[in-house]
């Protein structure tokens, strides 16, 4: 049963609001839906994402629901780390692995470091969360998301051969989003 007062607030990766996006394609669907406005400066500051999610926590009223992709996963793990703020449940898409080789389209780990990434919060997380995973990522290997999952007390969700769950991986649409919404908003 869903609880009409919930509101899902999406907190995108660093790509922000790409418009073929699961997320951006999700919030156009949903009633109650906020995002995380992007950044217009500091675009790789974890300090200034975490502030941004914040900021728009502040703003709703009742109960929330976070639904976060790839580094957006990071930035509500370190959001739950430094606030506290009831929050109903969490759906953490594709999480990427700092420790991990990355291709060269992406942030170098010394650039992360320097924009406050690192090191990531490894306790478990205050409130439900289901970590939907991918088992041929290019950003995280299974077994990094498994050990992210048992750091945050969060409930594994295996999706198959997804790829990073992104428009480049063949993903827009993902309907399995909302049915992961609602087991949180139960």
């Amino acid at each position: 049963m869903k609880d009409d007062r919930t509101t899902i607030l999406i907190v995108p990766g660093l790509r922000e609001h790409v418009p073929e996006h699961w997320q951006t394609l999700l919030a156009a669907k949903l009633p109650k839906v906020r995002s995380v406005p992007p950044l217009e400066r500091d675009k790789l500051s974890l300090p200034a994402r975490v502030e941004a999610i914040q900021r728009e926590l502040e703003r709703i009223d009742g109960p929330v629901i976070l639904v976060a992709h790839s580094a957006g996963v990071l930035m509500v793990v370190h959001w739950a780390a430094r606030y506290q703020r009831p929050i109903k449940g969490a759906l953490l898409a594709t999480p990427p692995d700092l420790d991990a080789t990355w291709p060269d389209n992406y942030p170098s780990p010394t650039t992360l470091r320097e924009n406050g990434w690192t090191p990531l919060p490894r306790q478990p997380l205050p409130f439900p969360s289901l970590l939907a995973a991918s088992d041929d990522d290019h950003l995280a290997s299974p077994g990094a998301v498994r050990r992210m999952a048992m750091d945050w007390g969060s409930t594994l969700v295996e999706l198959g051969s997804v790829g990073h769950l992104n428009p480049a991986s063949g993903y827009g649409e993902w309907p399995r989003a909302q049915q992961l919404i609602q087991v949180l908003d139960h």
